[in-house]
């Protein structure tokens, strides 16, 4: 009896991988074994940037708090750690946030917290 190898399902699995190698320069765009170690490593790249992302826009909420309360002749972790001290509920986000587009709502808490 002949090997069955199930074709279809073989092509259809190349076929997506393909899919998501469209774009890419030369090779990595046609040549099955090239696109393939391409979009692995494409997608290895993606998970872990989706997590280094969390990590950059703290990084860039942390300097725009400090930016902020040096204003105030403070530094961001005597800033942070009066903001805990009063149990005002507000994250990085939030507090970034209100540093940059909202000074005088940012004033508000620095006095609060002082």
């Amino acid at each position: 009896m002949p090997r069955s190898v199930n074709s279809v399902a073989s092509r259809a699995r190349r076929k997506k991988v393909m899919k998501l190698a469209k774009g890419y320069f030369g090779r990595r765009k046609n040549v099955w074994t090239v696109a393939k170690n391409a979009v692995d490593k494409a997608l290895v790249y993606a998970y872990r940037d989706r997590r280094a992302k969390k990590r950059t826009f703290r990084s860039l909420w942390i300097t725009r708090i400090n930016a902020g309360a040096r204003q105030h002749g403070m530094s961001y972790s005597q800033f942070m750690g009066k903001v805990k001290a009063n149990h005002i509920e507000l994250n990085r986000k939030v507090l970034a946030d209100l540093a940059m587009n909202h000074p005088d709502a940012f004033t508000a808490i620095v006095n609060k917290v002082k």
